[in-house]
C-alpha cells in the first residue's frame, strides 16, 4: 500500500546559562555553499546496454541531466535544459535512447514527464496537462518501446493507466481507475493486479485479467498489516510474484508466491527491522540478495552468483554501498559507497574482471573537509521502546571509549518529517553543518517510524504531540544523562512532521528547548486534514486512524488537542518558521495561522517565506538563504559558530512577511541583497 508522508524571538539571555565554547580544535567553518549548493554530479547510471553513463550535474547553475560514453566520461555532455527547477529524478527508457525525467512548477507536485533522445537532444514533454501527476506504474526489461503510467488528468483523486509509445508519445488507455490505490505490473507490461482501500484502513488486492478487475479480492490486508505488506513485483516468467509481507510476524519478510498454487515461501525476514531492500537479477527479475536497515544496511545474499560480488565491494568499499544501476546484461553496475566523513562516491564496477573505476565524488570540494562521524545509538524510552537514534558531535571534541564527549556541547534535536519514514547511517548536509557549528546533533527515530515492525509503527496511533513527543523528550533525557548536553542547551528542528515536533516542542513543553526551527511544520492538524492533496485519497482512511478522524466529534477533540496553533501562547522560546509558499501537502495556512496567533499575543516569531517553493526547498539558493538565518539565529540561543551572511540570499526568492527584526543579522541581510524587510 503506498505510504503518504507528510519528504525565535526571545532574549538569548533568558535561555543561556552555561557557555559552551567551540573547542579549541574546532575544524575551520565549511562554507554553506559547499555543504547545500549544487553538488558537482550525483544520481550515476547506467544505460541499459551499458553503453552510456549519466548523472546530475549543474548546467547554468540547475541541476539537469548529463550523459557520457561509458568508455569515455570525459566526454560527458548535458542533455536536458531545465532552467529554474532542478531535475531531482531521472531513469533511462528501456531501449537505452532517451533519458526520463519528472518535475514540478515551483514545488506544487504536479509532476509531469519529460523525455529527451540522447542522440539528438529533442526533449518533448510526454505528459502535457495542467494540475496532473505521472506515476510510473511500469517500466520492462523485455518490452522496449514502451512504459506504463498512471495520470490524474480526468479524476484527481486517481490514476488512470497509460501506455506510452516513447517514440511518438502517443497514450493510450489500458484501464480506468474507479477507486484503486495501485496496480501490479508485471514484465511483459501487463496489468496483474489492482489494489484498493478499504474502509478500516486496510486494502484488497485483485485479479486483472484482461484489464479487467476481479469482482472479488485475492487478499484482503487488514490496517496493522497495511505497511508493510505489499506485492511488489514478478519474475520474468511471470510464474513468481514477490511480496514485502508482516502478516503474522511484527517485522516485513520477502515472500515469493506461487502464481499458479498460490503457494507461498518464506525467503528472508529479520526480527530487527523490515527488509527493505533487494537486488533482483535483471536477466530474470529473480532475488539475489535483500538489505535489512536496523542500524546499519545489511546486505545478505542469496543467489551464489552475486555473493562474490558483494564479498569484493565490502572489501574494497568502507561505507555504506548501494548498487544505483546495473545493465541488461548484467556485466556493469554503477556503485555508491558513502564513508558518512567524506562525500559520497561513486564507482563503475566491471564484474567479469572485479575492477571498481571511480567515476566522481559528489562534492570534491569537501573531500579537505573535517566531516563528522555518525554514531548509532539504542535509546530506551520511558514505556521500554526501543529508538535507533543516530548522534553527530562536532569534530574535535574529545570522546571516550564509548563515544560520548568529554564535555557536554549544545545540540540540535533534529527531527525526521513523515512521520511515516525514518532516518537512517549516512552522509547529511544538515547534521554535517550543524555539527560543524560547534552543536552535537541527535536524529530519534521515534515511535510510528517505519522499518521497525509493525508494532512499533503502530505505537505512535493517534499519538502525535503525547508518546511521541515523550520519545523526543527521552532522546534529550539520554543526551543529557550521558553527558552529551546540558538542558538549557537544546534546540529543536526539523521539517514537515519535524516542524510539527518543533511547534509542539515550544507549545506543549515551552520551557523544554531553547529554540526551534521549523520547517513547513503543520500546526492545526484538522485543518491539515482538510487541505490535502487529492491524490493523496487512497491513504486517507489509514491516516485518520494514525492521526484522528476529523469526521467524529471524537476524532475532532484528538486532533485539536494535538494541535500547537492552541497552544501557541504558552510559547515562551525563540521560533523560526520557514514555509514554501506552493506546498501543496502542508497548506501555507498552517504557518500563516500560528504566526498571527503568536502576533495577537505580542509573541515575537520570524516567518520565512519563499514564493517558488512548495514542501520543503529543491533550490539550493533557498536552501542556503534559509539556512544562513538559521545558522545565526541558532548561534543567537545555543552559543555555536555561524559564517558570516555575506551573499547567502543571492539568486534566493527569500522574504520575511513577519519577524525579521527578531532574528539576529536577518534585516541588514535582507536589505544588503535589496529585499523588503517588513
Amino acid at each position: 500500500m503506498r505510504r503518504i508522508l507528510l519528504a525565535c524571538a526571545v532574549s538569548a539571555a533568558a535561555v543561556a546559562t552555561v557557555s559552551m565554547a567551540a573547542p579549541a580544535s574546532a575544524p575551520p567553518l565549511i562554507a554553506r555553499t559547499k555543504l547545500f549548493g549544487n553538488p558537482s554530479r550525483s544520481a550515476g547510471r547506467l544505460s541499459p546496454d551499458g553503453k552510456w553513463l549519466s548523472w546530475l550535474a549543474p548546467r547554468d547553475g540547475v541541476m539537469n541531466v548529463w550523459v557520457a560514453p561509458t568508455a569515455e566520461p570525459a566526454k560527458a555532455h548535458a542533455v536536458t535544459t531545465e532552467r529554474v527547477r532542478p531535475i531531482r529524478s531521472y531513469f533511462w527508457s528501456p531501449d537505452s535512447s532517451m533519458i526520463l525525467f519528472v518535475n514540478d512548477k515551483g514545488g506544487d507536485e504536479n509532476f509531469l514527464l519529460y523525455g529527451v533522445d540522447v542522440a539528438t537532444g529533442a526533449q518533448k514533454t510526454l505528459t502535457p496537462f495542467d494540475k496532473t501527476r505521472v506515476e510510473v506504474f511500469g517500466v520492462s526489461k523485455l518490452i522496449k518501446d514502451r512504459i506504463l503510467i498512471g495520470l490524474n488528468n480526468r479524476d484527481p483523486r486517481w490514476h488512470d493507466v497509460y501506455s506510452l509509445d516513447l517514440k511518438t508519445g502517443a497514450l493510450t488507455k489500458v484501464m480506468q481507475n474507479d477507486g484503486y490505490a495501485g496496480f501490479g505490473v508485471d514484465e511483459q507490461l501487463v496489468v496483474r493486479s489492482a489494489t484498493r482501500p478499504t474502509p478500516d484502513g486496510g486494502y484488497q488486492v485483485f485479479k486483472v485479467t484482461n484489464n479487467q478487475v476481479a469482482a472479488q479480492p485475492e487478499e484482503t490486508i487488514a490496517f496493522e498489516d497495511s505497511d508493510g505488506t505489499s506485492p511488489i513485483g514478478y519474475t520474468f516468467d511471470g510464474k513468481t510474484r514477490y511480496w514485502i509481507d508482516n502478516r503474522g510476524r511484527d517485522t516485513a519478510a520477502f515472500v515469493a508466491q506461487d502464481v499458479a498454487t498460490g503457494k507461498r515461501t518464506l525467503i528472508a525476514q529479520d526480527p530487527r527491522a523490515d527488509i527493505g531492500e533487494a537486488l533482483m537479477d535483471p536477466r530474470t527479475g529473480r532475488v539475489q540478495a535483500y538489505g535489512v536497515n536496523y542500524l546499519k544496511t545489511e546486505w545478505t545474499p542469496l543467489d551464489p552468483a552475486i555473493k562474490p560480488d558483494l564479498t569484493f565491494l565490502k572489501s574494497h568499499l568502507k561505507g555504506e554501498i548501494a548498487v544505483t544501476s546495473r545493465t541488461d546484461a548484467d556485466d556493469l553496475w554503477t556503485v555508491a559507497v558513502d564513508p558518512v566523513t567524506s562525500p559520497v562516491t561513486y564507482y563503475l564496477y566491471d564484474r567479469k574482471v572485479k575492477r571498481l573505476t571511480k567515476l566522481f565524488t559528489t562534492r570534491p570540494e569537501l573531500e579537505t573537509a573535517t566531516l563528522a562521524a555518525m554514531r548509532p545509538v539504542e535509546i530506551k524510552t520511558r514505556d521500554g521502546l526501543t529508538e535507533v537514534s543516530y548522534l553527530t558531535l562536532p569534530p574535535g571534541v574529545a570522546t571516550d571509549a564509548a563515544g560520548r564527549p568529554d564535555h557536554p556541547v549544545p545540540m540540535v534535536l533534529l527531527v525526521h518529517g513523515g512521520p511515516w519514514g525514518r532516518d537512517s547511517y549516512g552522509y547529511s548536509g544538515l547534521p554535517q553543518w550543524l555539527a560543524n557549528r560547534g552543536y552535537a546533533v541527535l536524529q530519534p527515530n521515534y515511535r510510528a517510524s517505519t522499518g521497525f515492525g509493525k508494532k512499533y509503527l503502530a505505537a505512535g496511533n493517534l499519538q502525535w504531540g503525547l508518546k511521541m513527543h515523550d520519545d523526543l523528550l527521552d532522546a534529550v533525557d539520554w543526551a543529557v544523562k550521558t553527558g552529551v548536553t546540558t538542558r538549557d542547551k537544546v534546540a529543536i528542528m526539523g521539517g514537515s512532521y519535524g516542524g510539527y515536533a518543533t511547534l509542539a516542542g515550544l507549545a506543549f513543553t515551552p520551557t523544554e528547548f531553547a529554540c526551534g526551527v521549523d520547517i513547513v511544520g503543520p500546526s492545526n492538524l484538522n485543518t491539515l486534514l482538510a487541505s490535502v492533496p487529492a491524490y493523496w485519497e487512497s491513504g486517507r482512511r489509514q491516516m485518520y486512524r494514525r492521526m484522528g478522524d476529523p469526521g467524529t466529534p471524537e476524532g475532532q477533540a484528538v486532533l485539536k488537542a494535538a494541535s500547537p496553533l492552541y497552544k501557541a501562547d504558552a510559547i515562551q522560546r525563540p521560533l523560526l518558521i520557514g514555509q514554501g509558499a506552493n506546498d501543496p501537502r502542508v497548506n501555507p495556512r498552517e504557518s500563516q495561522q500560528i504566526v498571527d496567533a503568536m502576533k495577537a499575543k505580542g509573541l515575537p516569531v520570524t516567518y520565512i517565506v519563499f514564493p517558488d517553493e512548495g514542501h520543503g526547498f529543491a533550490r539550493p539558493e533557498n536552501n542556503i538563504a534559509f539556512f544562513a538565518t538559521s545558522e545565526r539565529f541558532l548561534q543567537t540561543c545555543l552559543g555555536g559558530r555561524s559564517e558570516p551572511f555575506g551573499s547567502a540570499f543571492a539568486g534566493s526568492s527569500i522574504t520575511a512577511p513577519y519577524g525579521a527584526a527578531f532574528a539576529p543579522g536577518l534585516k541588514d541581510a535582507l536589505a544588503a541583497a535589496g529585499k523588503p524587510a517588513p
